[in-house]
């Protein structure tokens, strides 16, 4: 698996995902608040399946 999700895309991804996953933990949103571990996991791992099957990258590419 070859990074595809670059800098900026990475920090919304882990912030987005953490922020719905919290509010699902305390109960503030409902079950759907725990598909926010999708954009959380696919930040920290820096890889993105869609991204890969359309051919997509937001990282920088090396010279």
């Amino acid at each position: 698996m070859q990074a595809n999700v670059g800098g900026v895309d990475r920090i919304i991804r882990i912030a987005a995902g953490a922020v719905l996953v919290g509010l699902a933990a305390t109960g503030t949103v409902g079950w759907w608040g725990w598909l926010g571990a999708v954009p959380l996991a696919t930040g920290l791992m820096g890889w993105c399946p869609p991204y890969a099957i359309f051919g997509f990258s937001t990282c920088k590419m090396k010279s």
